[in-house]
């Protein structure tokens, strides 16, 4: 198909209807897997992500363990009927290889491994349905997930992405505004500031990955509350105290 004759922005706004700094419908639950030790659910705009915890087990084989950390074991993939470009065989690609180290070397920067030594913890996500932002949905999964299994972690964290679209700064992209757009930007950062992942597809100017960041510390309170709120839902606000949940990621 031809980019040009993709139409991503009318009257001032995106196709979807949205704002440029409106994230499509966010939704989360826990506790959704009987047999994981933690696991959630996540719904965000038409993507639907499944996320199980199990551990801290051992680690088999035995020579695979760090006499001084728990290992972290990451697994992205897509159901074979996620989607109608997503379609084919359910197992290791390139693409999931690649999400799977991504998102566990930005988790490695939250979870508490020093406290579980000669152990491992394994982390996997499952995209039943995808609309472009499923690395982002399955961070956000995955930390919730951690929530649910009570594995200490440092922070908090959420994951959100920006992007160009029509040649303007738009936060969450769909996706249309993903394929046909200029730029996708998925950033993971804690309730502190301190960044997990960054990534960029595309191109975006200083000025425009200063403004991207703007929009996704600001909207990454929108997310900050979704977890407080499956955190409640599941166990108690007194446990979203010890959790010391914040409104306010410092810029």
């Amino acid at each position: 198909m031809d980019e040009k004759k993709v139409e991503l922005l009318k009257d001032g706004k995106r196709i979807s209807g949205r704002a440029f700094d409106e994230l499509r419908e966010v939704k989360i639950k826990l506790g959704v897997l009987d047999e994981a030790d933690g696991s959630s659910y996540i719904e965000w705009g038409n993507n639907k992500v499944i996320v199980g915890v199990y551990g801290p087990k051992e680690v088999i084989p035995r020579h695979m363990e760090n006499p001084s950390k728990a290992i972290l074991k990451c697994n992205y993939s897509m159901v074979t009927f996620c989607s109608k470009e997503e379609h084919g065989k359910m197992g290791p690609n390139r693409r999931s290889v690649e999400l799977s180290k991504v998102i566990r070397e930005a988790l490695e920067g939250i979870v508490e491994t020093n406290l579980f030594p000669r152990t491992q913890i394994e982390i996997y996500m499952v995209v039943l349905e995808a609309d472009a932002g499923t690395r982002i949905a399955s961070f956000l999964g995955a930390v919730a997930a951690l929530l649910d299994a009570g594995i200490p972690i440092k922070d908090i964290a959420v994951g959100i992405a920006a992007g160009k679209v029509g040649g303007k700064v738009v936060v969450d992209l769909d996706k249309d505004e993903d394929n046909f757009g200029e730029a996708d930007f998925p950033v993971a950062l804690t309730r502190t500031g301190d960044i997990l992942l960054l990534q960029m597809d595309g191109k975006l100017t200083k000025e425009e990955v200063e403004e991207a960041l703007g929009l996704i510390f600001e909207k990454s309170e929108v997310l900050l509350s979704k977890l407080r709120e499956a955190v409640e839902e599941k166990y108690s606000k007194e446990v979203v105290k010890e959790l010391k949940f914040s409104n306010k990621i410092i810029k």
